[in-house]
């Protein structure tokens, strides 16, 4: 285990910090308790842990909020935030730890910037220090900008070598541009922590195609996830109406929105009669209905080994958690998790502890935390 692992689980075995009791379960894979941490987040977005055992957690309404080691929300938030969002949900997307924050103290954070009828999904970083961010500076705006307040993307991944994946919705009604090379819109982006373009992006020095594109022929990428062990790189994504998916992200790929989906238009009119053309990479699995995916995460840990490497994809419209298990490229089981708790779930994380941290959508928005259910207490509950 790293310092930084055990001093979360020594914090949470020793002192116990979290309001337990809340909700039992027993899945067909693994028995779990959830507690909650807090239930006072404004439409909670996405949470990192830092190394110190806090938690820094982004709202939809543009808050920054820390969790002390103890589990206790602090009252104010933290200052210095980006003025952003076109409303009141519309704010903080995502926020991501520098790999090297123990030196650097920075996050990455996305945003909207603009009105309702121009704006771009930002990527930007700033220094941490304490409860307040300085140096706050602007790394990447999507181009163009675009009307509407939908379909951001704005999620932030850090690859092996320290490279940003960064992406970008269609904006609901740009999805002609998912397959316009020289658009950022509909597409995942690939930077450096400064916001320049790595030299070995896959269309570096092409003039049909910006720079920073690192896959195309996406509608709006929901979760990313890069698994260390494996040095593969996950998304899920938005359908329309039916059609949401996961994939597995290569570099120039091209995903086919909108040129095949599994989805039709919200109205029931076709999108396209395909779901697979020729020069497309189909997706890993796809959900039809929609489940609305709202986060991605890969389980590395002990207290759930049985589940090391699994995907979990978590879903506003379904209320659950899907663990999606693969074989190399295949999908062989799927399991719908924590759909007792009836809440549309924003986030999922796997925390320093290998416990499973969940925020739940909504403007009384709770970080839960998962944890394995012992069997003697088990008993005793029951």
């Amino acid at each position: 285990m790293t310092a930084p692992a055990l001093l979360w689980a020594g914090l949470v075995l020793a002192l116990g910090l979290f309001r337990a009791d809340v909700v039992q379960a027993q899945a067909p894979t693994a028995a779990y308790r959830v507690e909650t941490v807090t239930d006072q987040l404004g439409s909670p977005a996405q949470l990192v842990f830092l190394p110190d055992g806090q938690m820094l957690v982004a709202e939809r309404g543009g808050a920054l909020r820390l969790i002390d080691a103890q589990g206790r929300l602090r009252p104010e938030p933290v200052a210095g935030t980006p003025n952003q969002g076109l409303d009141d949900t519309t704010g903080l997307i995502d926020i991501a730890l520098d790999p090297d924050f123990a030196s650097t103290q920075r996050v990455f954070l996305s945003y909207q910037h603009g009105t309702k009828q121009a704006n771009q999904t930002r990527l930007a970083s700033a220094r941490l220090q304490g409860d307040r961010l300085t140096d706050l500076t602007t790394l990447f705006d999507a181009l163009p900008a675009k009307s509407g307040a939908s379909n951001f993307g704005g999620r932030i991944v850090f690859l092996a070598d320290k490279t940003i994946v960064f992406s970008v919705g269609d904006g609901f009604d740009g999805r002609e541009q998912a397959q316009n090379p020289r658009s950022h819109v509909g597409k995942l982006v690939r930077l450096n922590r400064d916001g320049s373009v790595p030299a070995n992006n896959p269309f570096v020095g092409r003039q049909d195609t910006a720079p920073e594109v690192y896959s195309l022929g996406h509608r709006n990428v929901q979760g990313l996830a890069f698994d260390a062990a494996s040095q593969r790189l996950f998304a899920n994504e938005h359908g329309a109406k039916g059609g949401d998916e996961i994939n597995l992200i290569e570099p120039g790929r091209n995903y086919g929105w909108p040129l095949a989906t599994f989805g039709v238009d919200y109205t029931g009119a076709r999108i396209t009669p395909f779901t697979a053309l020729p020069g497309l990479t189909p997706p890993l699995l796809h959900w039809t209905p929609s489940i609305a995916p709202s986060a991605l995460a890969i389980y590395r840990g002990q207290p759930f080994k049985q589940w090391d490497g699994d995907l979990f994809s978590a879903a506003l419209a379904a209320k659950a958690v899907y663990r999606v298990r693969l074989d190399g490229n295949r999908v062989v089981q799927q399991e719908k998790l924590f759909a007792e708790l009836d809440a549309r779930i924003r986030s999922v994380n796997i925390g320093p502890d290998g416990f499973i941290y969940l925020l739940t959508d909504g403007k009384t928005g709770r970080l839960l935390r998962t944890g394995q259910l012992d069997v003697g207490r088990a008993r005793r509950d029951i």
